[in-house]
């Protein structure tokens, strides 16, 4: 993962939104939801990004570390998903909200038992969060252009190196 140097007003302005969702102390699911919510009314373009950053890394889909907050209460990464790239089946450590900036993430939704129970395509203008329990699933670019998806999790994923908790075979 990466980090950018000069912050776009559009990502400072989700920033802001984040910390009030965040500043609420809700359980996860409600902070989901409130920075949904947020992530909604302030969901920035892919020009977050520099041109070379939106083109991705070819053998991975590829992070760009935008904000860590001081407390360690959220991070903002955008993730650049070339064509075919996606992950494996995992959950998460804590809370995640996500947006489509351009493209279409295909997101396949999992049981506790690794049954299939749900699919979606996350254009660009949806947003989606969740929290553990219930978080399990896998993300692809099955098509045959760049996907670019913005993530905030709640936790410093910088600290923690990844916002995934197990990967499911």
């Amino acid at each position: 993962m990466t980090a950018t140097l000069a912050r776009h007003p559009a990502l400072e302005q989700l920033i802001e939104g984040v910390r009030e969702a965040v500043g609420v102390r809700a359980d996860w699911p409600a902070t989901a939801g409130l920075v949904a919510d947020r992530l909604r009314r302030c969901l920035p373009t892919p020009a977050i990004l520099t041109p070379e950053q939106r083109l991705g890394d070819p053998d991975r889909a590829r992070g760009h570390v935008l904000h860590i907050e001081p407390d360690s209460s959220f991070s903002v990464l955008a993730v650049v998903w070339r064509p075919g790239q996606g992950t494996r089946i995992h959950d998460h450590t804590t809370w995640c909200v996500f947006g489509g900036l351009q493209g279409v993430e295909h997101e396949i939704v999992y049981d506790e038992d690794l049954n299939p129970i749900g699919e979606n395509d996350n254009h660009p203008g949806d947003v989606s969060g969740f929290a553990p329990p219930g978080d399990i699933h896998k993300v692809v670019n099955r098509t045959s252009v760049n996907a670019i998806t913005l993530h905030i999790y709640g936790t410093d994923v910088s600290r923690i190196g990844s916002s995934v908790r197990r990967y499911y075979n």
